[in-house]
């Protein structure tokens, strides 16, 4: 792969774009709550569409752009802000909503299943799965409006201790079940600070913070106010390994669904310790890093 050929003004532009709504959110999460407030329920409602600029950039600097394309891009968003609005309004809402889990269903299968990534150039489907949160974060975070999210990337110290302390909870387990079922692989290596510090900034911003976001932040918090506490954090621990059943393999990997699961219960006990989103995601990011530069 030519990286060159992918850092492109369009590109950057289009990066920027995407990345915008998640940042804003995550280190200013009451500023945008307010501000969205003032907007007329239309715009509030339509604004998301918004988020297909990014795909108009990019797709049409590569020459590859669809009108389809573009219409779910400007309409998905709006229909998850319909959905959720609607679900606010809702009698159920302090529970959760069959809106609530139908919007988590498509976005999910989406990601999961990578539905919409034919849309983008070789090496940018990135952009689906931030495109995609955006129209999570706006709906479930600004219309919706659900409470007890965690979503503020504004870490503290405590963040960093119980994220910490449930990767060392979580290693020797994987160390033991990974390596005597074959599916980690240990390698003696030692890579410099600089690029175990860039692994795990990267893994962070762009797999755990979303991940996170998606099962704990969202998944796991509706699912406690109908199974509690315990139940809830078993059922997104299940769901969260069947989500990689097709990661690193043609067929159905159940040794990595076995062991993504194991790591979520943990992802979920680091949520739940501090009803935060950051917190389990330093948990997430610390193992994924440790995995991929020592264990892959």
């Amino acid at each position: 792969m030519n990286v060159s050929s992918l850092v492109t003004p369009a590109n950057g532009f289009a990066a920027l774009l995407a990345l915008a709504p998640y940042l804003a959110v995550a280190f200013f999460p009451e500023r945008m709550a307010a501000w969205v407030r003032l907007l007329p329920l239309w715009a509030r409602l339509c604004a998301p569409a918004l988020l297909c600029l990014p795909y108009v950039l990019v797709s049409c600097a590569a020459g590859s752009f669809r009108c389809t394309w573009l219409g779910l891009y400007a309409g998905l968003p709006v229909g998850v802000a319909v959905m959720l609005w609607w679900a606010r309004r809702s009698p159920a809402a302090e529970r959760g909503t069959w809106q609530d889990y139908g919007v988590l269903a498509v976005l999910g299968l989406a990601v999961d299943l990578r539905w919409f990534e034919g849309a983008w150039p070789a090496h940018l489907a990135i952009f689906n799965k931030i495109l995609l949160m955006d129209a999570g974060i706006y709906g479930f975070l600004l219309v919706r409006e659900l409470d007890g999210v965690g979503f503020d990337l504004r870490l503290r110290w405590r963040d960093a201790a119980v994220g910490l302390r449930e990767t060392a909870f979580y290693t020797p387990i994987a160390l033991v079940l990974g390596l005597g079922m074959g599916f980690l692989h240990a390698h003696a290596v030692l890579p410099g600070v600089g690029a175990v510090a860039g692994a795990w900034l990267f893994t962070f911003l762009f797999i755990a913070v979303p991940e996170e976001l998606f099962f704990r932040g969202w998944l796991q918090n509706l699912m406690e106010r109908r199974m509690g506490r315990w139940g809830s954090l078993l059922a997104t621990s299940v769901l969260f390994g069947l989500a990689h059943f097709n990661k690193r393999a043609a067929h159905f990997n159940w040794r990595y669904v076995m062991m993504a699961a194991i790591a979520g219960f943990f992802y979920g006990r680091a949520w739940l310790s501090a009803r935060r989103v950051g917190t389990s995601a330093v948990t997430h990011a610390s193992v994924d890093t440790i995995w991929s530069l020592w264990l892959q």
